[in-house]
Order: structure tokens, then sequence, then C-alpha cells
């Protein structure tokens, strides 16, 4: 996640550098997100035929090549291109990594881990742009991609020495071979309709905040340097308090993480049209880190959850994407309403949502008799 996050404020840049149009530049970074959203479910059933090691070995490998293929691209098509299969590789590799602990990992530590992988991708999203940093200040812009493309053979290497997953002897040869991508989709369309509809609204919650902080910070005259303090300050207080948010989890179920974390998020969205000045819009984003960081790795614990037993990473590839799908629609949202309305109205529609979404998941995710031990878990258990 260090070389991945390097790499991602510099792909407009190169476009630039290439002779891209402001539009193309940003499309670049678009591009790499649907990448991820295309490479979730063939990355589900590469995780479930090769195996979640082989898996993460085999994106980290891919994300190095597209990487080279991003320090050499001579044209903006080509770069888009390498940056549609780092989109890919992410995909795949973030499957793959939750597949993983989800088996390795006992019940009752579960939420705990997730958050903690969430965690992770947070430090590693942290460190990454200043990684970044330093080496374009040193060399240029290309030398950022070398930088990331070690990162990602040392993933690779580093992977190597996870052990093996024990083999599922329930499961015989005939059952796993009749499952397929569709087979699992059709079989959980409600999940994927009901818990699978929350976790996209709190995705979309989460990634509001990218576009909503910068822009209302520019709408109140703060200057950039500013801007990034308040986003800084936000990030902080949410790489902060991953383990806080599994703990609960794991002690007092999922919808006391969920619930409360969507309620925060939501106060502080509302709030934001009555700040106007630096430090009461860099509380408001730390009540926004406060909500995301106690949520970290609720959604994927809530699919692992709900995982079966047989076409697991399948129906995580379904997952990923049902959630990703809310991911995708922050960014948008915001930008539709800004489009046409006060920039209030679209902080107070991602608001709603909040408390909308937040609902849903307290009525969706409450457990079930069966519903987690009947997956995963069972075969851990024997």
């Amino acid at each position: 996640m260090i070389g991945f996050s390097a790499v991602i404020p510099l792909l407009p840049l190169t476009a630039r550098a290439l002779g891209a149009s402001v539009a193309e530049a940003a499309s670049v970074v678009a591009v790499m997100g649907l990448g991820g959203l295309v490479g979730a479910l063939p990355g589900g059933a590469l995780a479930d035929r090769f195996g979640e090691k082989r898996a993460i070995i085999g994106a980290c490998l891919m994300d190095a090549a597209c990487l080279m293929g991003a320090f050499f691209a001579p044209t903006v098509p080509l770069l888009m291109l390498a940056a549609f299969g780092a989109g890919v590789s992410g995909a795949v590799f973030g499957l793959a990594r939750q597949g993983y602990l989800t088996v390795a990992v006992p019940f009752e530590f579960r939420a705990r881990s997730l958050s903690t992988l969430g965690g992770v991708f947070r430090m590693g999203s942290f460190v990454g742009p200043l990684m970044g940093a330093a080496v374009v200040s040193v060399w240029d812009i290309k030398a950022a991609y070398l930088a990331a493309t070690v990162t990602s053979i040392a993933a690779a290497l580093i992977t190597l020495g996870l052990p093996e997953l024990p083999s599922d002897k329930a499961v015989s040869a005939a059952e796993g071979a009749s499952v397929t991508t569709w087979s699992i989709l059709r079989r959980h369309a409600r999940v994927f309709l009901t818990v699978g509809l929350g976790a996209a609204a709190l995705n979309l919650v989460r990634t509001a905040r990218d576009g909503l902080l910068p822009l209302w910070s520019d709408a109140a005259g703060l200057h950039p340097a500013e801007t990034s303090l308040i986003y800084a300050a936000s990030s902080g207080v949410d790489m902060l308090l991953f383990y806080v948010g599994g703990s609960l989890m794991d002690r007092f179920g999922r919808r006391w993480v969920a619930l409360p974390a969507m309620v925060i998020m939501g106060i502080s969205y509302a709030l934001l049209p009555l700040t106007h000045s630096f430090f009461a819009i860099m509380a408001v984003g730390m009540g926004l880190g406060l909500g995301n960081g106690i949520s970290s790795g609720v959604v994927m614990t809530l699919g692992s959850d709900q995982a079966p037993r047989v076409g697991l990473s399948r129906f995580l590839a379904g997952w990923r994407l049902t959630a990703g799908l809310g991911q995708a629609a922050g960014p948008l949202l915001v930008t539709a309403i800004a489009a046409t309305a006060p920039l209030m109205a679209a902080s107070l529609a991602v608001a709603a949502a909040a408390w909308l979404g937040g609902g849903w998941l307290w009525y969706w995710a409450k457990p079930r008799d069966g519903d987690v031990r009947d997956g995963v878990q069972s075969t851990l258990d024997g």
C-alpha cells in the first residue's frame, strides 16, 4: 500500500507531462478505480481456483509489471492502460488478503484482524505519498514508479513466507467444481441487497469526505496549506482508531460500531455548513476521522461473516463489487449535487445518507442464529 499510494497522486501529473489535458489527466485516476471494480469478480475466481496465497503473490507481481509499464509509457493511453491494470491487481490483492485472514484467523478475533488490515491500509496510504514526495524531490516523477515497483516485489517475497491455508476436507471435489461466480451471486443475492447495500452506503459516506472537506475549505476562503492540514488531522484521527473499532466489534457485535460510526459522520456532515473558520472546519474533519476510524474493517468483517464455506473468494468478490459501487458513488454524488445546488445541499444529503444507511445496517446486520458459523468458521471448529 505504500507503493500503491505513492503513485496515485503522481498519475495525473505524469499524464500532464505526456501532454494530457486537465480532464484527461483526472481520468487516469478514474481508470484505476474502474480497474478495481472490473477486477473484483475475476479476482475472486482466481483466488478460489489457485488459493489466496498464490493470488496475493500474482497480484503483487502484476502490480509491479503495471508500474513498470507506467514508468516506460510514452503516451497517455498506455499510461491509462497501466493504471487500469494496477487497479485490477489491487482488487485481486484486496480480495485475496481478506479471504486469507477470514480462514486463517479464529472467529473471535476476526473483526480485530480485519480492522487491523484496514489500519495497515491507512498507514500505507499515509506513508506512501511521503515516500513519493521524497523520491520525486531527489530524482523525478518517474523514479517514484520504480520505488513502488520495489515495494510490490517486496510484498510478493514477504507473502512467500506465509503459511499455506489448511485444505477443507469437508468440501468434495464435485461440490467445489459446481460453484461458479454466477451461482454464488444468485444464491446470496439477498445478502448483497440487504447487508451489502448498507456496506455500500457506509463506503459512500466515507469517500464523500475526500471531496466535501477540500471544497468547503476552499469555499470558506482557506489557503490550500490550511486545507491540507485539516485533511491531515482528519486522516490522523482515522489512522489511530482502527483497533478500537475492531475490539468493539469482537466484543459487542458489528452493529455497535457500524451505527455509531454512521451517526457520528452524519452529524459531522450536518455541522459542516455551519463552519467558516479553520479550527471549526478542522473540528468537523476530526469528527469525520473519528467515525471513519472506528469503522475501519467493518465492511470486510460483515462480508467475511456472511461468506459461505464453498466459494468464499467468489462471494467476497461480489461483496467487494457491491461495496465498491458505494465507494465510487460518494464523490459522484457530491459532484452531481454541487453542480446543480449549493455545496451545503451536498453535505446535508450525505448526512442523510449516513443516518439512513446506519439504520439500514442496524436492521439487516443483526446477528441471527447460524449466520456466522454456518460458513468458514464451522470448518475451522471441526
